[in-house]
């Protein structure tokens, strides 16, 4: 049996209205109905983001839903990981040196907090001015990285590389800020909590498939992409390479299968899995960066996907070292 203390904070427009935070309560719940109550409120908090987008003028599809979600959860998942990073860093008696400079860290122009713990509302921008401050200086300030970073594989240059390619659509500013509001509530802190959002992110991607223009080149069945996997059976040493990475599914799926007995996997292994093991690139704008969100959630921290067009590249100039042994790709391709 565990405890649960919840806090229910209404929406912005309920607050300016006068109505405060709930008091918290206390109640008992086993670890199974934890984690149900906790799925609920992922799918909860993902489909408030989409009700927003929907109302706002600048998303008019699924596909600009997604793109505007993965854009903000990028920004709350890389907070979170070099809070983490910092926190080990301690552990270990050495300093971190934060990628983001502390005017555009989260806390500082996303959350602002007071005291207790709530939104400083004194502090936190809202409106026009937070639409000003996150077209003309924070993706400005995002999409340098590209330049600044020592190669390809770097989290900076994921950085950079993300945020030369998407633009903030969301034109309200309150709009903007509750849904920041809304991301802030997602936690990347467990292995449980990402595996959670990686799931409901393919629901996402799932539902982008299904919604008409070219949707379906997004998203392959997971069941077919699935069966690929455990038939090719790729093993940990090998590398695996998607030509057409979309929203790598079969990356993710992949790097389950190849971490299915995480228990055994030694600590070389687990490095060698992460970092070295899978290869992709993809040339739309918006797959590359669902690819990679995808990616992240399901635990690679800086995936090795390039944004190139694979068929532009002439056979002649592939050396020994841009040869893999697994190639797991979607059978058009």
């Amino acid at each position: 049996i565990g405890w649960l203390a919840v806090s229910l904070r209404p929406p912005m427009r309920l607050r300016k209205a006068g109505v405060g935070v709930i008091n918290r309560f206390v109640i008992p719940l086993s670890l199974f109905t934890f984690f149900a109550w906790k799925r609920k409120m992922f799918e909860q908090t993902f489909k408030n983001i989409d009700d927003l987008l929907y109302k706002d003028a600048g998303a008019d599809s699924e596909l600009d839903y997604i793109e505007q979600t993965s854009w903000v959860l990028f920004l709350r998942y890389l907070d979170n990981l070099e809070l983490e990073k910092k926190a080990n860093a301690e552990l270990e008696g050495k300093s971190y040196s934060f990628i983001i400079d502390e005017e555009f860290r989260w806390k500082n122009w996303a959350m602002p907090k007071a005291s207790d713990g709530s939104l400083d509302h004194q502090k936190a921008m809202t409106g026009e001015d937070l639409t000003l401050f996150v077209d003309g200086r924070l993706f400005p300030y995002l999409s340098s990285f590209k330049a600044k970073a020592d190669s390809p594989k770097t989290i900076e240059y994921k950085i950079g590389e993300i945020f030369s390619e998407v633009k903030n659509k969301v034109q309200s500013g309150y709009t903007l800020r509750e849904i920041i509001e809304f991301a802030d509530s997602l936690e990347f802190s467990s292995t449980k909590d990402k595996h959670e959002l990686s799931h409901l992110y393919e629901a996402k991607i799932k539902n982008m498939g299904n919604a008409g223009r070219n949707g379906g080149q997004y998203y392959t069945p997971r069941p077919l992409i699935r069966a690929i996997v455990e038939t090719v059976n790729p093993q940990i040493g090998e590398t695996v390479y998607d030509g057409a990475v979309g929203s790598a599914g079969f990356l993710c799926e992949a790097y389950q299968f190849m971490s299915k007995d995480r228990e055994e996997i030694g600590t070389e292994d687990y490095k060698t899995l992460h970092e070295n093991t899978f290869y992709g690139k993809e040339k739309k704008n918006l797959a590359y960066i669902i690819g990679i969100m995808n990616m992240i959630l399901h635990g690679i921290e800086a995936p090795n996907i390039i944004h190139t067009n694979t068929l532009s590249e002439s056979i002649r100039d592939i050396q020994e070292k841009d040869r893999h042994d697994v190639i797991l790709a979607n059978p058009p391709f």
